[in-house]
């Protein structure tokens, strides 16, 4: 199973809407091989698993601006506005779908959603330990100019590099505003 999934697939169709990382219907029902549209037919015949913080479904902008991102015509793909499922919602489709194959890709995309986890907290924690080293530099100022420049530089490159974003096969989608 794992070889039919991999992880750097999975990870490329998590996006952040509405300041939530979730996954399309189309690609979740691509994952577990099954019609987008039997996966959505489950959720509607189990609809009261699936509150808001579990699935929504995209506004009109929400939906043009997508389309403007993916180069998607107005004739062919989607035509109905996606569903979209966070970790919870991903997690509440393998009581509803009850294949083995969906319950093995909710396994590995759990995972995967752990794992974004540990490396967002890992940067926020690196984040907190490098303002706090500034902030002592910065009390040492007039003691050494020199270091505190030299240090200063080092915090900025160090800055410059968590900013930049992460390898394609790391990245959470995008970013589609409210």
């Amino acid at each position: 199973m794992k070889d039919l999934i991999r992880s750097e697939g999975v990870e490329n169709r998590i996006f952040l809407i509405r300041g939530q990382k979730v996954m399309f219907d189309r690609d979740l029902a691509e994952l577990y091989d099954i019609e987008t549209r039997a996966l959505n037919k489950a959720v509607s015949r189990n609809i009261d698993r699936f509150p808001d913080d579990f699935m929504f479904q995209l506004n009109e902008d929400e939906f043009r601006n997508l389309k403007f991102h993916f180069g998607t015509s107005s004739w062919g793909g989607t035509r109905k506005l996606p569903r979209v499922f966070t970790e919870q919602g991903i997690a509440m489709l393998s009581s509803v779908l009850k294949s083995k194959r969906a319950i093995q890709v909710n396994i590995i995309i759990m995972r995967i959603f752990v794992k974004i986890r540990q490396l967002l907290s890992t940067h926020k924690e690196i984040l907190a330990k490098l303002n706090e080293l500034e902030q002592k530099t910065e009390k040492n100022k007039q003691k050494t100019d020199k270091n505190t420049a030299d240090i200063q530089l080092i915090f900025n490159a160090i800055r410059e590099m968590l900013a930049q974003p992460a390898p394609k096969t790391k990245r959470i989608g995008f970013l589609v505003d409210q």
